[in-house]
């Protein structure tokens, strides 16, 4: 029996010995030396998964299908085969990349730069998306580029000018094209791949593989090879892990109860932008706590400060990106809330995975708005585990934390200062006014705690139930959509006064374009998807009347969110968006749709305009129809 189980462990060993002889590094991808060099300057020691069989296959020249989620390390997979074979003496665009937003459009353009370092700055990559200035993109296209990262609209602008030259096109990568589906951006980016020349390799990555996408990639791909990337994701056993459906009162207040209630070390809050982090940290600070921001826009130096400061204890609280907290590594955090749900299932692991450390125990807490819990369902499907609701703690018990935490406070003052000064002034302040002691200790109870009440007033939650999320993030934070897209399809036509209302959460919005100006609603999806930074399946639903169009949208969107949008143009004509009064004229229901004027006339699919029936949406596999992109 000894020597079976000796023989089985012998076996195991060697086994695992040669997983690791056979795990990848990058020397054995083929890729350059001056590119080797780089990456070790960056300090990756080994390729991920979906790199390792990536960018072997794309050096050979194969068409890639890739199925691998965000944060995998695809934008290295394409972008390191891509750089390795660009011709830096050549000024023809060699490398296409589309995108579905300007945000991923910048940052896949940052990774090129990154990795493109030890090319001696011979290298030039263009990023093209829409709100930017078309003259300056003009110069920058007469300069050369080698790469272009955009977004699908945008390019189709510059094809149509003329003023892109596909013409000597080496690789085209589709990036996030199950996003682009969902944003109705499908039909542009057949367009585009119907301008590039027929020798061309194309490699597709996608989280997940809906049937329009599939069928692009049989079109368009010449026998790709699949490449997926299951995701492993797990989470400690040692992680207690709680949800807290968003009601009521506003985040700020929920945080700020559990804040109170909760007994904790350290805590890491986890918010989707770097406006939001200052934003929230600031709140904090007002509120009595100990926060700090860290994001990505914090100088190397004092966020290593800020880091030391929370090993230390003279911190107890961060408000921090996913990208800023990554590799945090601090023992004494007890607590990660995620303020703002994540949007990759395996960055709630990694966000969760900052406690619990070293044996310890830890806690996590996810805020969900109800518009949310599907990304929660799919979140304990990753973790294979079912998350419990958490249950705030009530006012009452708020109340009666502040009031044992105040009488704390007065028994420590007593026993560590020296008071005989100020028992002498409330002394003589009773013998002058006639008081006992007892009211003038109740009058400097209350000033001592006037700015932060031991009894707050009731909030809303106590009287009504009703769900009220909190638009949280700056400009390119993603709020959660008001309706699905069943119920879009089924609303009716809404009544003159157009009285139907958003959801609670959602604005109706009114904007300057209509049907006299040929726009379909997926042209203001686009238009506001790429320019406010929210996703397009979060916007509400949307109307077309003759002259002007109504779409609902997160409340509360930070002013420069609006001001953006009030230049933003569809049709040459700028959206001028101004919260609706709920007035529609009786000309602007009995006018008709008139039909969509240049690309939209049919476009290249030779698609119908919408009908008046139906004004907002018709589907195909998830995807919203019609054109899909301000014009500029």
């Amino acid at each position: 029996m000894s020597i079976q189980n000796e023989d089985a462990q012998s076996s195991t060993q060697a086994s695992i010995a040669d997983d690791q002889a056979q795990q990848p590094d990058f020397l054995s991808l083929g890729l350059p030396a001056s590119m080797l060099d780089t990456i070790s300057k960056l300090g990756y020691e080994t390729p991920s998964p979906i790199q390792a069989k990536t960018i072997p296959l794309l050096l050979g020249g194969n068409d890639v299908v890739g199925m691998a989620q965000t944060g995998t390390g695809k934008t290295a997979a394409f972008a390191l085969p891509i750089l390795a074979k660009i011709d830096t003496r050549s000024a023809d665009i060699q490398a296409l990349v589309l995108c579905p937003t300007r945000e991923l459009a910048l940052q896949v353009s940052e990774a090129f730069q990154t990795y493109s370092a030890g090319m001696g700055g011979k290298f030039h990559v263009l990023p093209l998306y829409g709100g930017q200035d078309m003259r300056a993109q003009l110069r920058s296209l007469k300069r050369g580029p080698h790469v272009i990262v955009g977004t699908p609209g945008r390019l189709l602008d510059h094809l149509e000018r003329r003023s892109l030259d596909l013409s000597n096109l080496k690789t085209l990568v589709l990036d996030e094209a199950d996003e682009m589906l969902r944003m109705g951006f499908i039909d542009d980016v057949e367009t585009i791949l119907q301008k590039t020349p027929a020798e061309r390799q194309v490699v597709l990555f996608s989280a997940t593989m809906p049937q329009a996408i599939r069928r692009v990639a049989e079109k368009y791909l010449k026998k790709p090879v699949e490449v997926r990337i299951e995701s492993k994701a797990t989470t400690g056993e040692n992680i207690k892990q709680f949800f807290w459906l968003v009601r009521g009162m506003q985040k700020l207040d929920a945080l700020t109860r559990i804040l109170e209630i909760e007994r904790f070390d350290g805590m890491i809050i986890f918010v989707r932008t770097k406006t939001a982090t200052t934003e929230l940290a600031d709140k904090l600070n007002a509120r009595g706590f100990n926060a700090a921001a860290l994001n990505g826009d914090i100088a190397q130096a004092q966020r290593q400060r800020t880091v030391e400061q929370l090993k230390e204890g003279r911190l107890d609280i961060l408000v921090a990106t996913d990208v800023a907290a990554r590799g945090l590594d601090v023992e004494r955090i007890s607590h990660v809330i995620n303020y703002d749900i994540p949007y990759d299932n395996e960055a709630y692991v990694h966000r969760i995975g900052r406690t619990g450390r070293a044996g310890r125990e830890g806690k996590a807490i996810l805020f969900v708005a109800p518009r949310e819990r599907n990304m929660l369902r799919s979140i304990e499907r990753t973790t294979r585990q079912q998350i419990p609701p958490l249950e705030l703690p009530s006012r009452d018990d708020l109340i009666a934390q502040r009031i044992d935490r105040f009488k704390t406070e007065i028994l420590e003052t007593i026993e560590s200062q020296d008071l005989a000064f100020f028992q002498q002034v409330v002394e003589e302040l009773c013998r002058e006014r006639t008081l006992t002691e007892v009211e003038v200790a109740g009058a400097l109870a209350y000033l001592q705690q006037k700015d932060r009440p031991l009894r707050p007033k009731p909030e809303r939650e106590e009287r009504h139930e009703r769900s009220q999320p909190e638009w949280t993030g700056g400009a390119d934070a993603r709020p959660s959509r008001a309706r699905n897209d069943s119920d879009r399809e089924r609303a009716p036509r809404p009544p003159r006064s157009n009285s139907a209302g958003p959801e609670a959460g959602m604005q109706r919005y009114k904007v300057a374009v209509g049907h006299q100006d040929g726009v379909a609603p997926g042209e203001l999806v686009g238009a506001i998807a790429n320019e406010s930074g929210i996703e397009g399946r979060y916007i509400g639903r949307i109307q077309i009347y003759n002259t002007f169009s109504t779409v609902d949208l997160p409340a509360e969107m930070p002013g420069e969110v609006t001001e953006l949008l009030q230049k933003t143009r569809v049709r040459q004509k700028p959206l001028r968006i101004t919260v609706f009064d709920g007035e529609v004229p009786a000309d602007e229901l009995g006018g008709g749709f008139r039909k969509p004027r240049g690309r939209n006339d049919g476009g290249p699919s030779g698609r119908r305009p919408p009908r008046r029936d139906k004004p907002g949406f018709s589907r195909e596999d998830g995807a919203r129809k019609g054109p899909r992109k301000p014009r500029d």
